[in-house]
């Protein structure tokens, strides 16, 4: 299946559901991320403010500032670019780009220092591959996180047999659904 084809398919699934019913989907995923032992050892941990369709991190971007580590979130800064900037708390955010809500903390260039990279997607497969909305946002940034930890987090119906993948294309290291 071609990406724009699949894109299409997830879509559809995702309709099937309420709101509600995508955020109770969310909880279990976000218990798993919560208890692995990456994201306990992570001092610096980059994230996303999901949308309504993707797994809900909001009670999960709170919660670990609140344990005391440091919130990386995407800022769109023009078309298919995004920089991270630093989360201090709800205050730091600011509708953005695409109606998504988005920091507007301090600017974080120090990629390196980065433990842990928890990445959004339409669909994943069980090898790590990703696939996005298709404008190329996370296909930028991801090169720039060099060797973090990445995991991508999706809802279980996003979990599919195969992306087709192209050579620029990041995998993940894990897919946790």
């Amino acid at each position: 299946m071609e990406k724009q084809e699949l894109r299409k398919e997830i879509r559809s699934r995702k309709r099937q559901f309420t709101s509600q019913e995508l955020r109770e989907q969310s909880f279990p995923v976000v218990m798993r991320l919560l208890s692995h032992p990456r994201i306990k050892t992570a001092k610096t941990v980059m994230l996303y403010y999901s949308l309504p369709d993707e797994v809900d991190t909001h009670t999960l971007v709170d919660s670990l500032l609140v344990s005391g580590k440091q919130i990386l979130l995407p800022h769109v800064t023009g078309e298919g670019t995004m920089e991270l900037r630093r989360y201090t708390g709800p205050a730091d955010l600011a509708l953005g780009a695409y109606n998504i809500m988005e920091p507007t903390g301090e600017l974080f260039v120090d990629y390196a220092s980065i433990d842990l990279a928890v990445i959004p997607g339409m669909a994943f497969d069980k090898e790590g591959n990703r696939m996005g909305r298709g404008k190329g946002y996370y296909d930028r940034l991801l090169p720039k996180l060099g060797s973090t930890y990445k995991i991508g987090i999706c809802l279980p119906f996003q979990l599919v047999e195969q992306i087709p993948t192209d050579e620029h294309d990041v995998k993940m290291d894990e897919v946790i659904i």
